[in-house]
């Protein structure tokens, strides 16, 4: 039975894996696509922050997959050292998933308040 359940944790943690890099080369494809196709607008702040807010929204939904999958790899049988890997990884990511939200909010905020053009 053990094995069984390994076997699906790692399967499950694949799958995570295999999400969270999917939708960061999506991210990225989308991004530079907008970049090229608004190439004549770069100087402009706004377009940049546009572009930013698509990406970091992926970015940060990559991260919550990339934990699933550490925590799925975790989850049967762990030694005091996979508890304590895991640990670190989930601060780490916690910490990079906390300020990349807060730059987010903090942008749409701002583009919230900014009138609209037309």
């Amino acid at each position: 039975m053990p094995t069984i359940l390994n076997d699906v944790a790692e399967a499950v943690a694949i799958g995570c894996e295999f999400a969270s890099l999917l939708i960061v080369a999506l991210g990225s494809i989308a991004a530079l696509a907008r970049l090229a196709w608004n190439w004549r607008e770069l100087g402009d702040l706004k377009v940049k922050k546009e572009v930013w807010l698509g990406f970091a929204a992926n970015i940060l939904l990559a991260l919550e997959f990339a934990l699933a999958a550490d925590i799925a790899r975790t989850a049967i049988e762990p030694n005091w050292e996979d508890i304590g890997r895991l640990a670190a990884i989930a601060a780490i990511r916690t910490a990079l998933n906390f300020f990349l939200e807060r730059d987010l909010e903090a942008a749409r905020t701002e583009q919230a308040a900014q009138p609209r053009a037309g």
